[in-house]
């Protein structure tokens, strides 16, 4: 069928992001699949009618013209705009030749079934399409809306692209950071989730640079701007989101590359056959030969290529959906079938993004009881990601009244007395300015030191966890031929490293922000010695350029943002690392069906078609070329409905 795609893609199905209900909106039918629908049951009522009446020469034409009308006049006109701009030999154009073809030999009932099986794997097709994509940076909420500038002493609210480097801007509680700059005064801590998909905030004080798309947490912060918000981080990653897709490699559908060959030469070899014998051989009828060239172009009728092909590929993606896997086109299926290398993000993908305590070491004189109950109280007032599992890990009571002038010391921890007791709780920086020493700060993880009256008391490790499937995940893959599995993450080196070394995973990049995972992503697709597709697998905003950019986006889509899910090409729905290999072995199932069908059809047509040239078959061997084969493949087709 004609690639109508606007934006390089063959068939992009379903790519508008499911916001609410995923499974709904790829499944929905549209305004126009439904008039399209009552178009062919119409056509096909009125077809029928006209089988049963008694009636014969230019009276049967005339009963099987308004079905014939009814369903191929989209496909009349668009072969007739198609010659006005310069593209003739197109699918529309064959069509209609075909069918007007099997009309001006008397076959009314096969230039109606033709054209009726047509527009039934049309109506497939555009089902598989549903919706056109849109932007995919439309859903992506770090764009800041204001800047605090701050002049002559005073605040003033303005537009974040009109503010200049070296001026100074004040960031409260809560805003978005909305450009890229140095602290000048303050200490907070920041959520770059939106960044880096890191779950811990990142603590920062006077002389530390920020970037623009962070969430300011606690403390007020004044920045003074060191780039213009055209070259700041949260415009550049929109502008990656934006034209990302752009760069996306072009899978052409096969039935376009094919009949911008087949076409031309079947027509021309039609033209051929009713002009040439007649000239040379002698006492041959030209209205013999005419009518073995209209019985060859409805052989050549490429009815069971252009249905079965995307047929095919909506099969697959209707299996995958039986999975929870969205598949959001057919183009997308073939290169899952190729994959060889599969990049993963890693908080929230391979990991739940959810942190628990992984290990408690007690200074001498305190006990893994006391620190943990030490911690639980000190954290009861703080929403901090970090705190959460430090108190759901105390499992005994926690009574408030304990506890007394508890204090948030933004970057840093909390300063709180415990029944009495001068307890701080946090990172190396508030151990260094209270002076406490002892404490380890060489162990790997994210770590809560604690002191009591000034004396260090212990270390609290907290750590992300994998998710139970992601052993599995890895394994499939390796066992369904992927070659090459990479991971991506802003964490910290120690902690990716451990993460990578448990999973087997051949390749590990740490510290990373959303512009150098995809810089690394394309690193790895312009390598020479790489075969085979690449499938990058995340789940957050930070995931939607690098998404986007790889030749086949996997999104977590359960728990996954917005963005992620717009900008990806698969979604799991699930949030299961070990649906990826389902969906490559789901991929390749569908591809091979969808070569099977191609060879049936090719090899029977090229059979029937030099019998016709032959004049060795009737019209009625080639109905059987047409339409048995488009049945015989879209039969084999539904086959795809079953992979698993």
């Amino acid at each position: 069928m004609k690639n109508n795609c606007k934006n390089g893609d063959s068939c992009c199905a379903g790519c508008e992001a499911m916001k609410a209900s995923p499974a709904e909106n790829i499944h929905a039918i549209t305004r126009e699949q439904r008039r399209k629908i009552q178009r062919i049951l119409t056509a096909l009522a009125l077809m029928i009618i006209a089988l049963f009446l008694p009636l014969t020469g230019v009276w049967s034409l005339i009963s099987f013209l308004p079905a014939y009308l009814l369903v191929g006049y989209g496909t009349l006109k668009s072969a007739f705009q198609n010659i006005l701009a310069g593209e003739v030999f197109d699918e529309n154009f064959l069509m209609s030749i075909a069918t007007i073809g099997a009309f001006v030999l008397g076959e009314y009932p096969e230039a109606v079934s033709v054209m009726l099986f047509y527009q039934v794997g049309e109506l497939f097709e555009s089902y598989a399409v549903n919706k056109s994509r849109r932007s995919i940076a439309q859903l992506m909420d770090i764009r800041p809306d204001y800047a605090n500038l701050l002049q002559d002493g005073q605040v003033r609210t303005t537009d974040p692209s009109l503010v200049l480097p070296g001026q100074q801007i004040l960031i409260r509680p809560g805003e978005k950071v909305p450009l890229d700059g140095k602290i000048l005064e303050g200490s907070s801590s920041l959520d770059t989730r939106s960044l880096t998909g890191e779950s811990i905030p990142r603590d920062v004080t006077s002389g530390d640079e920020v970037i623009s798309g962070c969430i300011n947490i606690s403390g007020v912060l004044t920045v003074e701007v060191t780039r213009p918000f055209s070259e700041s981080t949260v415009a550049r990653i929109l502008d990656m989101v934006e034209n990302a897709s752009d760069k996306k490699a072009d899978f052409e559908a096969f039935i376009t590359r094919f009949a911008r060959v087949y076409t031309p030469v079947v027509v021309v070899s039609a033209l051929l056959l009713a002009l040439v014998p007649p000239l040379l051989i002698e006492g041959a009828a030209f209205s013999d030969w005419f009518y073995r060239a209209l019985t060859f172009l409805v052989i050549s009728c490429p009815c069971a290529l252009v249905i079965s092909v995307p047929l095919t590929f909506f099969a697959g993606i209707g299996a995958s959906s039986h999975a929870g896997i969205l598949v959001k086109g057919s183009n997308y299926l073939e290169a899952l079938a190729k994959t060889e290398t599969v990049v993963f993000d890693k908080t929230g993908t391979l990991t739940k993004g959810e942190f628990q305590v992984a290990g408690i070491y007690p200074a001498k004189g305190f006990t893994k009881e006391q620190l943990t109950e030490m911690a639980a109280l000190a954290e009861y007032h703080s929403n901090h990601p970090i705190s959460q599992p430090l108190k759901q890990h105390y499992k005994g009571p926690l009574a408030p009244d304990r506890i007394t002038d508890s204090r948030e010391i933004p970057g840093q921890g909390i300063s709180v007395r415990i029944d009495g007791q001068a307890v701080l709780a946090g990172n190396s920086r508030l151990m260094e300015a209270n002076q406490v020493n002892g404490f380890h700060a060489g162990m790997e993880g994210t770590l809560i030191h604690l002191a009591v009256d000034g004396r260090y008391a212990g270390t609290i490790t907290v750590s992300d966890q994998l998710r139970e499937d992601a052993r599995d995940a890895l394994s499939l893959l390796r066992s369904s031929g992927v070659k090459k599995t990479v991971m991506l993450t802003g964490d910290k080196s120690d902690i990716a490293e451990d993460v990578s070394t448990e999973l087997g995973i051949d390749e590990t990049y740490a510290h990373l922000l959303p512009g150098d995972k995809v810089s690394i992503v394309e690193k790895i697709l312009a390598d020479p010695d790489r075969k085979g597709t690449l499938a990058f697998v995340g789940d957050g905003i930070n995931d939607a350029p690098v998404l986007a950019r790889s030749d086949v986006g996997i999104a977590m889509g359960g728990l996954g943002s917005d963005a992620a899910i717009e900008a990806a090409d698969v979604v799991i729905m699930n949030d299961q690392p070990s649906q990826v290999p389902v969906i490559i072995r789901i991929a390749r199932g569908t591809l091979k069906i969808a070569r099977q069908n191609v060879a049936i059809a090719l090899v029977i047509k090229f059979g029937v078609l030099i019998l016709g040239a032959l004049g060795l078959a009737s019209i009625w061997a080639a109905v059987f070329a047409d339409v048995g084969v488009t049945v015989l493949a879209i039969l084999n087709a539904m086959r795809a409905l079953k992979l698993k």
